[in-house]
């Protein structure tokens, strides 16, 4: 499994479609993605697991957020501020 979910890996090039946003604007998509990539983290983080799994949200939500949204999540985050349960 973990074989197959790198093979995806390198051949990814941009967001694959996701049913949950079928639409075009995929605002909520990068959203739910920068939550999915951080709640990943945090949980394999506490058991002391690997989180190279979590890595899958990481590229979708790069390749669909504009960066300004992300450095202001990011420093929400930091700060304590950010609106997202994660």
């Amino acid at each position: 499994m973990a074989e197959d979910m790198q093979q995806k890996m390198e051949k990814y090039r941009t967001a694959p479609f996701d049913a949950r946003f079928p639409n075009q604007n995929q605002t909520r998509n990068c959203w739910q993605n920068y939550l999915d990539y951080h709640r990943c983290q945090k949980a394999l983080s506490a058991k002391g697991v690997d989180t190279a799994p979590c890595d899958w949200y990481n590229r979708v939500y790069t390749s669909l957020c504009p960066l300004s949204w992300i450095e202001k999540w990011d420093s929400q985050r930091e700060d304590g501020a950010f609106p997202g349960k994660i």
